[in-house]
């Protein structure tokens, strides 16, 4: 198995599932000065290619049965070549070596938001895919919960303002742990070869109710300072005149369809079953934020409640 973006807050998970599961697992890293040691530490080996070379490829991918390709454009990157040109060009390389199954994470309703870039991307590489010849699996993400400590937890523990939207678009979040765990159930099952999944958590919450949840748990009240919606629109829009601020553009218009009071949950009772899962195999993000406050808390008491540092909390 090659995981592509094995060191990634999702890529890792993978990693450390497949090895658990008794996988084989070849890491695709981009060679770099700070080596990604603790995937081999873990069991995995690592090969180094640069996805935005395509000639660097073809080595990663000898002896390969299942590619699971967690990998996006970080912001400061050029998001069209890591997650359209790269995104093809591994595609490719993969068919040509006969690979037998592809999955590819996506985000949940790309196809009703092609307006926005990512959204829009992922959609292709999802159409890509299709015409591939190869065996695929589309999972469709709608949130993760590991990013909601530092944009809410933190903050709420820390005194410190948090931002907020004044909208009602709801996210049923996952831990990617579950996540890993559903991917490693699609690649088991050939019920789940050739299809488009949305994974959902059990369910939905607004940004307000994700931060009412930080303060009970945490017992402190949020600081929170709303941006209206169309503030987000109208920075949006003046951003596009621009050429310097088209990456600033295209980051406010993921922003802006968060901001407009969709809903980011699925029906999970298909895909369940598809996977041979159920919903108790998966953290509620109640769970998820209670364990994390109730081990900060029980830190903070052991040593005083002293320290206010950010990384503490991390």
């Amino acid at each position: 198995m090659l995981v592509i973006g094995a060191t990634g807050t999702l890529g890792r998970q993978v990693v450390r599932r497949a090895l658990d599961e008794g996988y084989d697992v070849r890491c695709l890293v981009r060679p770099r000065q700070n080596p990604a040691d603790f995937l081999r530490d873990w069991g995995a080996t690592t090969v180094s290619a640069d996805l935005t070379k395509p000639e660097t490829l073809p080595p990663a991918f000898v002896g390969v049965h299942t590619v699971i390709d967690a990998s996006t454009a970080r912001p400061e990157e050029d998001s069209y070549a890591i997650d359209w040109e790269a995104k093809c060009a591994t595609i490719q390389t993969a068919a040509a070596m006969g690979i037998s199954r592809y999955v590819f994470y996506s985000i949940d309703q790309c196809d009703k938001h092609r307006e926005v870039p990512l959204m829009n991307m992922k959609y292709a590489v999802e159409e890509y895919l299709k015409v591939s010849g190869m065996d695929y699996t589309v999972l469709r993400l709608c949130g993760f919960m590991q990013p909601l400590i530092a944009g809410y937890a933190v903050p709420v523990l820390e005194e410190q303002p948090l931002w907020g939207t004044d909208d009602d678009t709801r996210t049923a979040y996952l831990d990617t742990q579950d996540v890993a765990k559903m991917t490693l159930a699609a690649v088991r099952r050939d019920e789940a070869a050739n299809k488009i999944m949305t994974l959902a958590g059990p369910k939905s919450y607004s940004v307000r109710e994700v931060i009412a949840l930080c303060e009970k748990l945490g017992g402190a009240e949020a600081k929170v300072s709303n941006v209206p919606v169309g503030l987000l629109k109208f920075t949006r829009a003046f951003t596009r005149f621009f050429q310097w601020s088209s990456a600033a553009s295209d980051r406010l218009a993921f922003a802006e369809v968060l901001a407009s009071g969709i809903k980011f949950e699925a029906d999970m009772t298909e895909t369940y079953k598809t996977l041979g899962m159920s919903e108790d195999e998966v953290t509620t993000l109640e769970q998820y934020l209670e364990e994390y406050f109730s081990k900060i808390l029980k830190k903070l008491k052991e040593v005083g409640g002293e320290s206010r540092q950010r990384d503490f909390y991390l």
